[in-house]
């Protein structure tokens, strides 16, 4: 029996505009996301994995509307979050939450970290400021720090505690889903596991939904059920894990499996390196996007774009030669 997503993004694109130039500048167009499509079931963590300049954060933004995609539609439980009036998205964030990449920028240096909690309780009506104080302690205490870290200021935590902070600021609404942008990529390796462990089993004591942005296959793979791989605003690879990584069908995820390393001495491994050089957003090549650095690359790689299909149940790719 299939369940109805919770989350719902459909032919999802942005575009920046720009001016390029100084004596006599022009009108340059960024396409960040080219028609990006994908569901998220309820308490599932999903995926989205690629390299730097991929556009997978403009993604994140554009599901909570903190970026107006240029054109398609997402929905939350059923409802159209794009088209939503002012009112009705205030609304909504109560149910859609993010954590941002930085911890330290993210967070306001003159808040305490007892009125970063208690302000967004207030706002929303949720309940009086006695509650909040005491929904706020209760907080502190699920992401693992000390009841006095009320009283303080982010500058007086470490980098882990602040994206701790950054996590109780997600989870003081109970939120449903949560858009995790890199939330672990500027930690220390044993404080990234520590923030691994506690959104599992936040997640499994709140039912929560993830979508979870990184760069790192290997939190992917321990962290996500499924996993999109993005390529210069496109959509190349759709699955589950562990499926995705152990027989990956795009040339694009083949590679970056090989570029990932394995913490296996024993086991021997030949990197991949890609040819050539990610192209620019202002001017991506024809066709397929990857085909300049692909392998495989044939007359019909240049010229015409690849159909997004289903290959396997529930693998998606977009190549010619799959």
């Amino acid at each position: 029996m299939t369940t109805t997503p919770i989350l719902e993004a459909t032919d999802l694109k942005k575009v920046f505009t720009s001016r390029s130039g100084f004596f006599n500048p022009k009108t340059v167009h960024v396409r960040a996301i080219d028609g990006v499509s994908f569901s998220v079931q309820p308490g599932e963590s999903f995926g989205l994995v690629g390299e730097s300049g991929c556009g997978k954060s403009t993604v994140g933004r554009c599901l909570l509307q903190l970026i107006a995609p240029t054109s398609g539609e997402v929905h939350f439980q059923g409802e159209s979050v794009t088209r939503a009036s002012p009112q009705h998205l205030k609304k909504l964030r109560q149910k859609l939450q993010i954590v941002f990449q930085d911890p330290y920028s993210s967070l306001n240096p003159r808040l305490s970290i007892a009125r970063m909690l208690i302000e967004p309780l207030l706002v929303h009506g949720i309940c009086n400021r006695s509650e909040a104080r005491e929904r706020a302690r209760q907080m502190i205490s699920d992401v693992g720090l000390p009841s006095d870290a009320l009283r303080k200021y982010p500058h007086e935590f470490s980098g882990g505690q602040r994206q701790r902070l950054a996590v109780a600021r997600a989870l003081i609404l109970d939120p449903e889903l949560i858009v995790a942008d890199e939330p672990v990529s500027a930690l220390d390796v044993s404080i990234q596991a520590q923030i691994l462990l506690k959104l599992e089993d936040l997640k499994a004591s709140r039912n929560l939904s993830f979508v979870f942005i990184s760069h790192d296959l290997g939190i992917v793979r321990y962290f996500c059920e499924r996993v999109a791989v993005m390529y210069l605003g496109r959509l190349v690879e759709l699955g589950p894990i562990p499926e995705m990584f152990d027989r990956p069908l795009h040339p694009y995820t083949q590679a970056l499996k090989q570029a990932s390393p394995i913490p296996d001495p024993a086991q021997k491994i030949s990197f991949r390196k890609l040819e050539g050089e990610v192209p620019s957003p202002i001017d991506p090549p024809g066709g397929c996007h990857f085909h300049p650095r692909c392998s495989k690359c044939t007359a019909i790689c240049r010229t015409e774009e690849p159909e997004w299909r289903e290959v396997e149940t529930g693998r998606f790719v977009a190549c010619h030669h799959v």
